[in-house]
């Protein structure tokens, strides 16, 4: 993915603000990373990836994911639609399914 690619759709966050706000603010655990815009505390897709950037921080070494933003929000809909998070008002739309 790349730094401007949504990472949290719920609340609008890219790759780009949450790296910054690690490299700014040093959250101690990963969990204090929703303190950067809320992402994390809506429907709960990204929270992985969140970590993920964390990890990418403390280490130094890109962590990154192979995936396309087009990718990354087709599986956030799948796990969406499966019943497993429930998107924040305001949320970016689920894409049309195939």
């Amino acid at each position: 993915m790349k730094p401007d690619d949504k990472i949290c759709y719920c609340f609008h966050v890219t790759k780009r603000k949450i790296m910054n706000f690690i490299r700014i603010h040093e959250p101690r655990v990963p969990s204090q990373v929703s303190e950067c815009g809320g992402a994390g505390t809506g429907c709960g897709w990204c929270i992985p990836y969140l970590k993920r950037c964390f990890e990418e921080s403390r280490t130094k070494n890109a962590v990154d994911q192979e995936l396309t933003a087009e990718q990354y929000a087709r599986m956030r809909a799948e796990y969406i639609r499966s019943g497993k998070g429930k998107p924040a008002a305001g949320a970016e739309p689920l894409p049309e399914e195939d």
